[in-house]
């Protein structure tokens, strides 16, 4: 994937509109002035200007590398380097057929966190940590991210069944499963799932979080690599205007389109779940990411899309979060 100069964020000034930083043992933990973590998100994130913007800024930039080659995101990786010595991450799904040469390259060029997702830690966690990187690990259950600190990862992502992408399967709301998250374990816990501003931020630290995730919002940036058409498509959209599609195996979240309305009239004809399976294989999300096909491809999103109707800097965005988040916790002294 080649990156031209101008696709690249330029260097933040301070001014006087900076929100001051916030510790919380994420921040600490990870080496962030605020408690904001960009979400790992295909093609959007496979790339390094949205990770470096928003870790420039003071959150935690994340490289999505599952459509990546190995080569591909070392190159990415340098190049967010080139950008900022701030911390960033690199989200690796673990059953990607890929997963052992992505981390490899992960651990060679020494990247501050590794988001895992998808899969278990234990075949890859002892080498991870003994190259001095962080493991945040993606859970949907309280039961997963209890196994998960028993193995030794160093925080858990909570995330909501309102999420973009590949949400939890027993579609468990974000309110929920982060509250259980955070009452089964003592690690750090950052949540995500139907967020889109400082307001939700706040809740889900009331609920016990310690950073939030937020994809979407991301998403709808200059800087994510996805097609004009793509994000015209999810500005326009309301919160009712997702579905998901595989509801049984894995499901995913995304717009409503000509091939959502194909496979739930196949869903509700019947169809076997292998010929459900085949269907779902048909359409990706490459179709609409980059080839702007946002009729027949997966426009992956989460409900909170409703809530954006605005692009907005990737820099910038850390900034607003940050002040909207001050806000509501004001608004909460208030009562």
């Amino acid at each position: 994937m080649t990156l031209s100069a101008a696709a690249l964020p330029s260097p933040l000034m301070q001014s006087s509109a900076t929100p001051p930083p916030l510790q919380t043992r994420v921040t600490q933990l990870l080496g962030l002035r605020y408690p904001v973590v960009q979400a790992g998100m295909s093609w959007a994130s496979s790339s390094a200007p949205l990770a470096a913007a928003v870790s420039a800024a003071g959150g935690l930039g994340v490289i999505a590398a599952g459509p990546m080659s190995p080569d591909d995101l070392r190159a990415a990786i340098r190049t967010v380097r080139a950008c900022t010595d701030a911390p960033f991450a690199v989200n690796v799904p673990l059953y990607n057929r890929r997963a052992a040469d992505l981390l490899d390259v992960v651990i060679g060029e020494r990247v501050s966190a590794l988001i895992a997702s998808q899969g278990g830690p234990q075949g890859h966690l002892e080498r991870v940590r003994a190259a001095g990187i962080r493991w945040l690990h993606v859970c949907s259950s309280p039961r997963h991210a209890e196994k998960a600190a028993q193995a030794g990862v160093d925080a858990i992502i909570a995330v909501g069944v309102e999420a973009g992408g590949h949400p939890p399967p027993d579609e468990v709301g974000t309110l929920v499963v982060v509250r259980a998250v955070c009452r089964a374990v003592d690690l750090p816990v950052i949540a995500g799932g139907g967020v889109a501003d400082g307001a939700g931020m706040a809740a889900l630290f009331c609920l016990g979080a310690e950073a939030v995730q937020f994809g979407t919002r991301f998403l709808l940036t200059p800087e994510a690599t996805l097609h004009a058409d793509y994000k015209a498509a999810a500005i326009a959209a309301g919160i009712a205007d997702t579905t998901l599609v595989g509801r049984g195996r894995l499901p995913v979240r995304m717009l409503h389109n000509r091939f959502t309305a194909e496979y739930a009239a196949a869903e509700g004809a019947g169809t076997d779940a292998q010929a459900l399976k085949a269907l779902a294989d048909s359409r990706s999300l490459k179709l609409a990411a980059l080839d702007g096909d946002v009729d027949w491809g997966k426009v992956e999103v989460g409900q909170s899309v409703g809530l954006i109707d605005t692009l907005v800097p990737a820099g910038e965005l850390v900034f607003q979060l940050m002040h909207e988040f001050n806000a509501a916790r004001r608004r909460l002294a208030e009562f």
